[in-house]
């Protein structure tokens, strides 16, 4: 198809971002994004971003969304969209419809990265030839990873956010009784996502019978680092702990001895503070595995869209 244009979508549960990859090309380029929340469908989001870009003629397209994929059918977990993946083929006439989970798309663009984007938090140096693990927090916990296959890489679909959120200490022990009360499963995603950050500074306030102010996660975390409200610091250096934890289960599960890769929208945003955080030495505190882990390197990923590059991995 020469000169054949292909559009690329990363379907997040608040935002959607879109753009075009041309062919024989990586690099997508005429990025958006959108609120969710602005169109009644995915369909309507994608005609619109189409019309503003001069309608060029596509044959075959490739999303991620923030769920699982388990038949033709997608709703995503912490969004608003629900949609046919046939039907939508059907409606903008592609020969050609990928749609993946969206940290598996993350988890492809990872060895397209340069050091450049990528900041590296501890660790020795990744051990040629072993998995990736890849797991980032934003609208809810994503958790994928690479597995190497000759000179390829096969990229997991999973929803590993979902696992049980497994505390480390007295504290957190009380945080998880208290979300017990609101909650029948206390997943990972419960306390690692935006609203995991709420819940864990409502948790800390309730339990410390202290009245929490109606903070968004934005307010949150900004309190947190100018050292504001000390229930807010709490909440994110607790946040940072958790995913510490759930990085180094996930490293462990996998033997991910090239690395973990940290995406999603929150932790990029967070700069010297993450660097600084309970996050590293909760991924080093493995009992027995510590110094296992201890030598596997971990990375904050700084590239502005890693997904729909990798997505565009999936192109012919």
């Amino acid at each position: 198809m020469g000169g054949a244009v292909s559009l690329v979508g990363d379907i997040g549960g608040t935002n959607a971002r879109f753009a075009l990859v041309d062919e024989g090309s990586l690099q997508p380029r005429d990025d958006e994004t959108v609120r969710c929340a602005q169109f009644a469908s995915l369909e309507h989001a994608i005609r619109a971003y189409l019309a503003g870009h001069g309608n060029p003629p596509i044959s075959q397209a490739a999303l991620d969304v923030a769920t699982g994929i388990t038949g033709d059918f997608v709703q995503l977990t912490n969004g608003p969209w629900g949609f046919s993946i046939e039907q939508t083929r059907r409606a903008f006439g592609l020969e050609r419809l990928h749609v993946t989970n969206d940290f598996t798309a993350l988890a492809l663009s990872v060895p397209t990265l340069a050091p450049r984007e990528l900041r590296q938090i501890g660790g020795g140096a990744a051990v040629a030839g072993a998995p990736m693990a890849v797991i980032g927090p934003g609208t809810g916990l994503g958790v994928s990873g690479l597995v190497p296959s000759g000179d390829l890489w096969i990229p997991l679909q999973g929803e590993g956010g979902h696992t049980a959120f497994s505390p480390m200490n007295e504290r957190e022990t009380g945080v998880l009784q208290w979300l017990w009360q609101r909650y029948d499963h206390v997943s990972t995603e419960r306390v690692v996502s935006g609203m995991g950050l709420e819940n864990l500074y409502q948790a800390l306030c309730g339990l410390d019978g202290r009245q929490a102010d109606r903070l968004d996660p934005q307010q949150i975390t900004r309190a947190a680092l100018a050292a504001g409200d000390p229930y807010c610091r709490e909440a994110l250096d607790m946040f940072c702990a958790i995913l510490g934890t759930a990085a180094a289960n996930l490293v462990v599960t996998l033997g991910a001895r090239a690395g973990c890769y940290i995406g999603g929208g929150i932790v990029p945003r967070l700069g010297d503070y993450f660097a600084r955080s309970p996050f590293r030495p909760r991924f080093e505190a493995k009992g027995r595995f510590s110094a296992y882990v201890a030598a596997v390197p971990t990375y904050v990923i700084l590239a502005e869209t890693p997904a729909l590059r990798g997505l565009a991995t999936l192109f012919d």
